[in-house]
């Protein structure tokens, strides 16, 4: 049985991961590690977790969170994994990091997206980052396995983005530059701290996009879809919230490089994810919706062709808490311990 930490587990990020862990078949919660409500059960933080998991949160220096475990999960914010990975890794444990930390494989990579963010281009742990894998597992699945010690999950929206754009880029349908990236997510994408943009009179019925400067998640989304590519790719890309709690609409496009029908592109993207359990392809005639993967690890992609204006048009649904965090985090481990890649991420959604 794989013992696991989470630290921060009291944000959405952390819960998302317990939610999960509590019915996986080969991991159990060991240690639940935060700086915030010290001593208070995680149950009665989220009650709905009663009985399922009530372990107490403790405080990143009690003996209790530095108990051996085989995986942590940092469920901090940038700046943080970076610092508490060495020490982690040194005691033998894997770690998957939720933040930007271990994302990128070089300094020069990191300085690049840490910049964008405006935070301190230094990186803590740079040897570190030849090591870590970016933990997109349909894209990086073979690099994944009991080998690896780090891993760097992906962003909600670059998730989204990069699983709807990859075979596109792969197959060069589209123009390099040509990609447009219009997504939107619900509030929990902005994460439990609260907020006063996020107070409910100020979110009800208001839609708005931010970060028009660009995005953090803009250096992922290119860098992988370059990968694909084997060519620069850049995206323009547009950030919205919208008053919903969760999950993550994106509408993709691009400049078709040749004539495709939209039969074609369906056909291209289905052999592209023939072996992922968790990307669904569906053609124009779906009637699907964020509700379609809302509580799932899977991401539901519509993929069209508009004849009239000769672009690819993509329409890709996330779960912003599972996909894009928590069921990415599970399915990287279940990679890392050699377990089947679904396992205790085999479930249908809640509808509705």
């Amino acid at each position: 049985m794989i013992r696991a930490k989470v630290i921060g587990a009291g944000g959405y990020g952390g819960v998302g991961m317990i939610e999960l862990l509590t019915s996986h078949p080969d991991a159990k919660l060991a240690c639940l590690v935060d700086t915030c409500d010290v001593g208070t059960p995680i149950s009665r933080l989220y009650p709905h977790l009663a009985g399922f998991c009530d372990l107490p949160i403790v405080a990143p220096d009690d003996p209790v969170a530095n108990a051996p475990v085989d995986v942590v999960f940092t469920a901090t914010p940038d700046g943080v994994g970076m610092k508490l990975a060495p020490r982690i890794l040194a005691t033998g444990a894997k770690v998957v990091d939720y933040s930007g930390d271990f994302r990128f494989n070089t300094a020069e990579a990191y300085a690049e997206y840490a910049t964008r963010i405006g935070r301190e281009p230094q990186h803590a742990s740079p040897e570190l980052l030849p090591q870590a894998v970016y933990g997109l597992a349909e894209l990086h699945r073979a690099r994944i396995n009991k080998n690896t010690r780090l891993v760097g999950n992906p962003g909600c929206f670059a998730a989204s983005c990069i699983l709807g754009l990859a075979p596109a880029a792969k197959h060069n349908l589209i123009e390099p530059f040509s990609a447009i990236c219009d997504c939107k997510t619900g509030v929990s994408g902005a994460g439990k701290k609260p907020n006063a943009a996020f107070h409910y009179p100020a979110r009800y019925d208001h839609m708005n996009a931010y970060k028009l400067a660009g995005h953090q998640h803009v250096c992922e989304i290119e860098r992988e879809l370059g990968l694909q590519a084997g060519r620069e790719i850049r995206v323009t890309f547009t950030a919205q919230v919208v008053p919903v709690c969760r999950g993550i609409l994106s509408c993709l496009y691009g400049q078709l490089t040749r004539d495709l029908t939209a039969a074609e592109a369906v056909g291209i993207y289905r052999e592209f994810y023939r072996n992922d359990l968790f990307v669904r392809i569906y053609d124009r005639s779906a009637s699907i919706g964020s509700m379609h993967v809302r509580g799932t690890n899977y991401c539901n992609l519509i993929v069209d062709v508009d004849s009239r204006t000769r672009k690819l048009r993509v329409i890709s649904h996330i779960d912003n808490l599972v996909k894009g965090q928590a069921g990415s985090a599970v399915q990287n481990m279940n990679l890392l311990f050699g377990l089947p890649e679904n396992a205790g991420l085999a479930r249908p959604g809640q509808y509705p």
